[in-house]
């Protein structure tokens, strides 16, 4: 949200968190249970940002001008560049910082135990996401400086990044100190209650600037923009944390639920890929059964690949051709020979030449088949005979006919 009218801002009067709603007069305390309530209502519904002024008194705000050189370890080095103008520890301190552009950074300081004094004290309410000192708030327009005077209190802004809470008997002599190390303002615009003592406090030079305005903090939030303010004192160890304990009391019965699907997913993903295993070592065991079954001597390595690689080398290819128009015409003597088996069968792919074993009757059944073997256009040698008990075992080379 932009814009200061859609802010609602905590502040701290007398160590009690008090909201300030722009446009109205009185600060609500936030002791009370109705205006808790109120506030917390008007967050949850989107209705407004919440902001937490911090006391001025406080916090210190300035602008900081560093080189290129510098820039590239500012995160680090910044306690160190400011260390001469604290008069605090730099270690019990906290640094918050903001770029203005390339060169030039929004800072402020101020002690690590206002901090946590701060968040114990904003504990139980809605969570501002922004801290800014209060003079942060007071409108800003070029040429012009804006003060606050709020009883003994004074409120200072005098750029994007400059002023000071300051004890409004001490301001003559802030304002002084400024117009000697500044440019003097176009328009000095004074918030207050009293037009003749809240200007008495300005040095005599900018008495003549004066535009006097009744009210105090809540009426210079009516025209206020804090969208821009910088920076932030929520940073380094005090950014804002997720609230992953809460988040947690919220969704732990869904992170149980989802927790107990998954379990149940992982067991049967598991059961599956048990059963899935075990099919698969069974087909692998038929695979290579059906492959020795084939195949019974030689090296077996990968079984479907070398069975697909035989059934290939038969359905096609020269040698392939070869083969089965050497078997269609033996086998078709063979049969024609009543009594006679092949024993065996050894087929040379590169000389397209055949072994045929095989065993007949008697020696005029081996002439016959090797004489049919050749009607039907091969040449059959027959290389070996021998007789013996079940008849004659002869060893004939076959290939086609040259």
């Amino acid at each position: 949200m932009s814009g200061t009218q859609n802010s609602l801002i905590i502040r701290l009067l007398h160590d009690r968190p008090m909201l300030l709603v722009p446009g109205e007069a009185e600060l609500r305390d936030l002791d009370e249970v109705a205006n808790r309530d109120w506030l917390i209502s008007a967050v949850e519904a989107g209705r407004a940002e919440v902001l937490f002024a911090a006391p001025a008194t406080n916090v210190r705000i300035q602008q900081l001008t560093v080189s290129a050189a510098e820039r590239k370890h500012l995160a680090k080095s910044l306690p160190f560049l400011l260390e001469e103008q604290l008069a605090d520890d730099v270690e019990s301190l906290h640094f918050a910082m903001s770029p203005m552009d390339k060169l030039n950074y929004a800072v402020a300081v101020c002690k690590q135990s206002d901090m946590e004094h701060w968040q114990s004290v904003l504990a139980d309410l809605p969570a501002a996401q922004r801290w800014l000192a209060e003079p942060l708030l007071l409108p800003l327009q070029e040429g012009e400086w804006s003060i606050v005077v709020e009883d003994d209190l004074a409120l200072v802004r005098f750029d994007t990044c400059e002023g000071a809470g300051i004890e409004a008997s001490l301001l003559p002599a802030l304002l002084e100190s400024a117009l000697a190390t500044m440019n003097a303002p176009r328009s000095v615009v004074v918030y207050g209650f009293d037009q003749a003592a809240d200007t008495e406090l300005l040095p005599v030079p900018l008495r003549s600037l004066v535009q006097w305005r009744r009210g105090g903090m809540a009426a210079a939030m009516m025209i206020s923009d804090t969208a821009l303010a910088q920076p932030n004192l929520l940073q380094g160890d005090y950014a804002p944390r997720l609230p992953l304990a809460r988040w947690w009391l919220d969704w732990r019965a869904v992170a149980a639920a989802l927790a107990g699907v998954f379990l149940l997913q992982l067991v049967a993903t598991f059961a599956d890929y048990r059963s899935l295993k075990n099919e698969n070592l069974a087909l692998r065991s038929a695979v290579e059964q059906s492959y020795r079954n084939a195949y019974p001597r030689g090296a077996m390595v990968d079984p479907e690949k070398q069975l697909r690689r035989q059934l290939a080398t038969l359905r096609g290819g020269p040698q392939s051709s070869g083969f089965m128009v050497l078997m269609e015409k033996v086998g078709a003597v063979i049969h024609a020979q009543s009594g006679t088996s092949i024993a065996s069968i050894n087929y040379n792919e590169s000389g397209g030449d055949m072994r045929l074993n095989i065993v007949a009757e008697d020696f005029e059944a081996v002439e016959k088949i090797r004489a049919g073997i050749n009607a039907v256009g091969l040449e059959a040698v027959m290389e070996s005979s021998s007789a013996q008990a079940d008849g004659v075992r002869a060893r004939l080379r076959i290939e086609a006919d040259s």
